[in-house]
């Protein structure tokens, strides 16, 4: 049997466990990167380990979410970002050079080549040809360190793409359209490999918007074959000599497979509030919007800002909506201006934000009270945006220009013949923001510099021998990190800062939660299916852990957030039967005999609830590595005690 792209690039990587479905396995990491909002809490636990170098063959350190200086919090995390990057041997992408994944993309992607990131859209790199995944932190300090990066190994699942796209149907069409098909959940335990006829049609900048977006159906990674294309590419960004062809055996066997006729495809939106609540724009044309933004690390290439300011050119926006515009990159900016078409987005009446995440993380340009927003974007969750009553559709940059213009929910079908977009043989290349680090004879010659808003690290505990506490958060299904800990311009400049951040946890949820939580000394949070969707952020485990908790209850759990629980040496423990989640309610005293044994051994054990003296079977499905991370009290202990 034949190997598929991402098996082959595991297999060349595997440094521990067996190739088989549901397995735990351990990878080598050649690159990392990192982004400020989890960045500092990265370099902080790496320095904790006391590894002097990082080991990886490439790691970057990214200043692109937490941008907007409006007091000393971020610009201190910066230069402590700048400081202790240029000591351990990682590169800097200042601020204003753009956000991670594009300028990754960009500069450093490698086809057959392992990524890993603080960053749940990692698997951007993944139109290039590169298996990358999203991490919490610790697990990324760790790989910096030398450590391999474990994970459950992927079913294979095959989306055969045919045909070509037509005029104004986009590639973030295709993964609305893929969502549409499988959900948030549809890619969970596995790796989405594109393939078919219709590949060789996708630009890199398309295929990654599409791999960029797996990270919503809950994929480890995205990937599709490294080819003629991906060898244009890497040639204009003056790196051919990174292309290696990449493709699946012809007897490749895969676990699923699905047939997406790209010709057939139409203008799609995500309607709030989830990603896969899909229909086409037809059935909303004419609704009323007030805000567009186009760009993210979703939609913010060369190809997409040439397609938006083609558009938009010589026309002027609706004035009754407010545009905003995110270049992707120093690069993607500089050649907009070099070519004009900078001046046809000004003039067109769009707002030019700085190269970063900005309104998509909810870092200004937050919507109108209960404004119909288009955007970009990748994700629509509730309150993402800024604004709690906020209506936030995703759409393609074509949607969204041509809606710009009207005022109301359009359909680019409409306006005819698309105009063609041919992107340049050679790009600008300029690097001088992307900062080397220094020399390893001289690392003693630097200073780490540390703003007061940066605190210590939580430590978590080991499991006590019985658990025995409240259920002091009962929880829904598809909770995101954002409902966790949520972003925005007043919560993000705490991320380095867990006493401070723990004010804000689940308040959109509950806002007494933080209160109720320091007054029980903690206890145990209960939730519903894919608990923990959404960004890598391991603030969504730091915090909650500062706070006390000791376990989460759940029907089943998103797959970097359970990695970031157990990390940091909470207990997660899933329900056997999910309609036993009706047999609790918040306030409920909860016990579990013989915990501490039932972490060191059992794959099964009994939740009691004592105010009812009814029982569910929640079951422990971890690894031997795993459980000795639980007994540690979390993977930092752990690394440490194995040296």
């Amino acid at each position: 049997m034949g190997y598929t792209v991402a098996q082959k690039i595991i297999k060349a990587h595997l440094l521990s466990g067996e190739m088989r479905v549901g397995e735990e396995i351990g990878l080598r990491i050649d690159q990392t990167l990192t982004q400020d909002a989890t960045g500092t809490m990265a370099y902080l636990q790496f320095e904790a380990m006391g590894v002097k170098r990082v080991k990886t063959e490439l790691s970057v350190a990214y200043v692109d979410h937490n941008t907007l200086q409006s007091g000393f919090e971020n610009a201190d995390d910066h230069r402590y970002l700048q400081t202790v990057t240029r000591k351990h041997g990682i590169r800097f992408s200042r601020p204003g050079n753009g956000i991670c994944h594009q300028v990754h993309l960009e500069r450093f992607a490698r086809p057959g080549k392992t990524l890993i990131g603080s960053d749940s859209h990692t698997p951007t790199a993944g139109g290039m040809g590169m298996l990358g995944m999203g991490a919490g932190g610790l697990d990324v300090a760790v790989a910096m360190g030398g450590g391999a990066y474990y994970i459950t190994m992927p079913k294979i699942i095959k989306i055969q793409l045919n045909g070509s796209l037509p005029d104004y149907v986009g590639a973030k069409d295709v993964i609305l359209e893929i969502l549409r098909i499988l959900g948030v959940k549809g890619g969970v335990g596995a790796i989405i490999e594109y393939t078919g006829d219709g590949v060789k049609t996708l630009s890199v900048p398309q295929r990654a918007t599409i791999t960029n977006m797996g990270a919503e159906l809950g994929a480890t990674s995205s990937i599709f074959p490294s080819d003629e294309m991906t060898l244009a590419f890497l040639r204009a960004q003056n790196r051919a000599d990174d292309y290696v062809e990449l493709s699946a055996d012809a007897d490749a066997e895969y676990d699923e497979e699905y047939v997406v006729d790209l010709s057939k495809l139409q203008p799609l939106t995500a309607c709030p509030h989830s990603p896969d609540n899909v229909k086409p724009v037809s059935q909303l044309t004419g609704m009323k919007i007030h805000q567009v933004c186009i760009g993210s690390c979703t939609n913010s290439s060369m190809q997409d800002m040439l397609t938006v300011a083609t558009m938009l050119k010589g026309k002027t926006v609706h004035p009754d909506v407010s545009l905003s515009i995110s270049p992707g990159s120093k690069q993607v900016y500089t050649m907009l201006a070099e070519c004009g078409a900078l001046a046809d987005l000004i003039n067109a009446g769009a707002r030019i934000l700085e190269c970063a995440c900005g309104p998509c993380i909810g870092m200004g340009f937050s919507p109108q009270s209960a404004g119909v927003s288009l955007r970009t974007f990748n994700r629509n969750f509730l309150a993402r945006s800024g604004t709690a009553d906020a209506q936030v559709y995703l759409v393609s940059p074509e949607t969204a220009a041509a809606s710009a213009l009207t005022g109301v929910f359009t359909d680019p079908t409409t306006l005819g013949k698309a105009p063609k977009i041919v992107l340049p043989d050679r790009f600008t290349i300029n690097d001088n923001c992307i900062e080397m680090p220094i020399s390893e004879d001289l690392v003693d010659t630097v200073s780490v510099e540390r703003g007061p808003n940066i605190k210590p690290i939580p430590v978590g505990k080991t499991p006590c021998e019985t658990l025995a506490c409240e259920l002091i958060l009962k929880v829904g299904d598809h909770i995101t990190t954002d409902h966790i800990m949520p972003a925005g311009t007043k919560i993000l400049p705490y991320r380095s800062n867990v006493p401070k951040l723990s004010e804000f946890c689940f308040t959109v949820c509950d806002a007494e939660f933080p209160k109720r939580a320091r007054e029980k000394g903690g206890g145990v949070i209960m939730g519903g299916v894919n608990y923990g969707q959404g960004s890598s952020r391991e603030h969504a485990a730091l915090v909650p852990l500062y706070l006390g908790v000791q376990a989460v209850v759940a029907k089943s759990f998103a797959r970097i957030h359970v990695a970031n629980l157990i990390n940091f040496g909470i207990v997660p423990l899933t329900l056997a039967c999910a309609d036993d989640y009706e047999k609790f309610a918040q306030g409920d005293g909860l016990r579990i005999e013989n915990f501490r044994e039932a972490v060191a051994k059992a794959t099964e054990t009994w939740l009691i609830n004592d105010r009812t003296g009814e029982r569910a079977k929640v079951l422990l499905p971890f690894t031997k590595r795993q459980r000795a991370i639980l007994l540690a009290g979390g993977c930092l202990q752990y690394t440490k005690n194995q040296g």
